[in-house]
């Protein structure tokens, strides 16, 4: 490494942020800028580790000591071209990743792991800056047309993969945006829409073709996509979400999280909102589900100007350090907090919801909780029990349920198309490779509600695939730790 002494000399600082009361105005991102001396110094804490576990925790396989290294040695547009290598999208990867890469990290054995995420949101920024991000062409076609179902991440990883491989790419999107999550789920002041619109455009410059308001099995026919294109990748994600079946579900008030989130960033972009308004604006918010979806309804409605905020989780209390259960380097469920819990939640945890209060007019007033008792086995939860008298209401006039997703859509698409599902309910496939011979299938939608960073990988390993499939053999990079794996 270019400073072995590094992890000594400087502590862990990632990019300060706005202040919450500031930052809570406004949809922009919260991270304020840092100078490139900052971000060497983060670079240099990198150790000289040997053998570098963050390679085991990133589902991309990203080559984290090299580009420190680079970063440290001003270097630049090396630490672009090692990052490029092997993950496509660092701007979404850098900003929105839960960074399990750091989690894998042998400094954060008994010090704060190094600041991976924030050196390479810098790295990909500093890229775009200096002109090292160019459209890259492919000189030579195959004459190969691949159809991409869904915009996400993964389809656009698979996309941006198999154009680079020369093959005729479109993408069809059932949405009016292209980006999938990235453009109607996660908030803005997460992700910028400009920073998606950038790397779409780019993609359409080297090629790769965007339909949009192209839902495959409703308004666009399966069979001509089956005849007209060679393959077919599935990556519409995991879209149904997990219901919250108890008295009261059906009042107007009850709304998934999914509905809330893409309403606001569709405000955001000035785009019209067809649906009646879900707004938080002036209401007692309750939040039903403590993960990342969860965070961002939290967020959302502090921006909206809520009245209050609870969040609660049917989970026990994560411990705030490792386990026994939880050892290094493996990811560890510990307690987290969000940049939107710090501008103002009550988070509580062990709560089971019994049923919606609403007055006569069915507006939700109250929603009726009791604490639970969990039981555990070998560290593992094992059951529960209501606490006897802790049943209570509390004021609730808006729930957004954020319990996560079960699987894809089936009706339509996968239906028609007549793919086998797995037990779950996802698109069942070997080697990324469906029941239908031609047909593919990549990202949430095969592997079941992930991270982006999963999504990514997951198209990129869909994508060599296809092409040894079309082609007999592959030049694509693979991810050798992910080709062992796959189902």
């Amino acid at each position: 490494m270019g400073k072995p002494s590094g992890f000594l000399e400087f502590d862990r600082e990632p990019a300060p942020k706005r202040d919450p009361k500031e930052r809570i105005a406004d949809y922009r991102e919260i991270e304020k800028s840092v100078s490139t001396d900052h971000t060497q110094k983060q670079a240099a804490r990198c150790m000289d580790c040997g053998i570098p576990f963050c390679h085991h925790g990133c589902p991309l396989g990203n080559i984290i000591p090299e580009f420190n290294d680079a970063v440290y040695q001003n270097n630049w547009k090396l630490a672009y071209e090692i990052l490029i290598s092997t993950n496509n999208f660092p701007e979404f990867t850098g900003r929105i990743c839960p960074a399990p890469c750091e989690a894998s990290c042998v400094l954060g054995i008994n010090k704060p792991a190094v600041a991976i995420e924030f050196i390479e949101k810098n790295i990909i920024e500093k890229a775009f800056e200096a002109g090292y991000v160019k459209a890259n062409v492919p000189s030579v076609r195959t004459g190969k047309k691949i159809a991409v179902v869904g915009s996400g991440p993964a389809g656009l990883a698979a996309a941006a993969q198999l154009n680079s491989a020369g093959h005729w790419v479109t993408v069809f999107e059932r949405s009016d945006e292209i980006g999938g999550l990235l453009r109607y789920g996660i908030p803005d002041f997460k992700l910028e829409k400009r920073i998606v619109e950038r790397r779409v455009k780019l993609l359409e410059v080297e090629g790769v073709q965007f339909v949009t308001n192209a839902h495959v099995g409703v308004n666009v026919s399966v069979a001509n996509l089956r005849e007209e294109f060679d393959a077919i990748l599935l990556s519409g994600g995991s879209t149904i979400p997990r219901d919250l079946p108890i008295k009261g579900r059906e009042f107007s008030s009850v709304h998934f999280a999914m509905d809330f989130l893409t309403q606001q960033n569709r405000r955001v972009s000035n785009h019209k909102v067809e649906a009646k308004d879900i707004l938080a604006t002036g209401k007692h918010v309750v939040v039903i589900g403590g993960g990342d979806t969860g965070s961002d309804c939290v967020g959302t409605s502090n921006r909206q100007g809520a009245a209050s905020v609870t969040q609660i989780e049917i989970m026990s209390k994560p411990p705030k350090d490792r386990t026994e259960s939880m050892p290094w380097p493996n990811w560890p469920m510990i307690l987290r907090t969000s940049t939107s819990h710090e501008e103002g939640c009550d988070r509580n945890w062990s709560i089971l919801t019994k049923e919606f209060i609403s007055d006569e007019n069915g507006n939700v007033t109250g929603l009726k909780i009791v604490d639970l008792e969990w039981k555990s086995e070998t560290g593992k939860p094992a059951g529960f029990s209501e606490v006897a008298g802790s049943e209570r209401i509390i004021p609730c006039n808006l729930a957004l349920l954020a319990m996560g997703f079960l699987h894809p859509q089936h009706q339509g698409l996968l239906d028609q198309l007549g793919v086998q599902l797995d037990e779950r309910g996802n698109v069942k496939c070997t080697r990324y490779q469906t029941s239908v011979e031609n047909v593919f299938s990549a990202g949430d939608m095969r592997r079941g509600q992930s991270l982006v960073v999963w999504a990514i990988s997951e198209g990129r390993e869909a994508a060599r695939a296809i092409d040894q499939y079309l082609m007999g053999q592959s030049m694509l990079e693979a991810k050798e730790e992910g080709m062992l794996n796959l189902r």
